[in-house]
């Protein structure tokens, strides 16, 4: 698992080791846009004191905003959304039962008043919260801004007008 960065500004929280690979998607994307983060393994049913620290303490430690993985029951994203009023994206991890439907559901059902945005299932959804992430942060930040739209002009560029390309 990735190391705290200098000057964290997003949270990357997971419920157990076995999240990482689907995590580490987001972590991809804030290293490729030079966006500083911070990786812990928060369980909302295992570890509920470092759960209640974690999210009562991220926005004084300077966090702007927190990415949170779960799978199954998927609590993390809303318990720790209930206790900080940073951004929380929850981030839908795979189960082996339901394939992450159960997750889905369970981060995306969040009653009135406690918001948490809610991408895809597994990879892909790490992917684009870490997109999110940097996008929420680009509205204060310039420069994360302008790495943000050089990164999207190279996804654009990347795609083949026609099949011969």
């Amino acid at each position: 698992m990735a190391s705290a960065k200098t000057d964290p500004k997003v949270g990357i929280i997971m419920g157990s080791r076995s999240d990482w690979p689907v995590m580490a998607r987001a972590a991809e994307v804030l290293d490729a846009l030079a966006v500083a983060y911070e990786t812990k393994i928060v369980s909302a049913h295992r570890t509920p004191d470092r759960l209640y620290d974690y999210a009562k303490g991220a926005k004084t430690r300077g966090l702007k905003v927190v990415i949170a993985g779960a799978g199954g029951a998927a609590h993390l994203p809303g318990m720790t959304a209930s206790m900080t009023p940073l951004p929380v994206i929850g981030v839908p991890v795979q189960s082996k039962s339901l394939k992450g439907l159960d997750s889905l559901l369970s981060i995306v059902q969040m009653p009135a008043g406690v918001p948490v945005a809610t991408v895809a299932i597994g990879e892909a959804g790490a992917a684009n919260a870490g997109l999110l992430a940097a996008s929420i942060l680009a509205t204060h930040d310039d420069q994360v801004a302008e790495r943000l739209d050089k990164w999207r002009a190279a996804q654009t560029s990347s795609v083949a007008e026609t099949v011969e390309d």
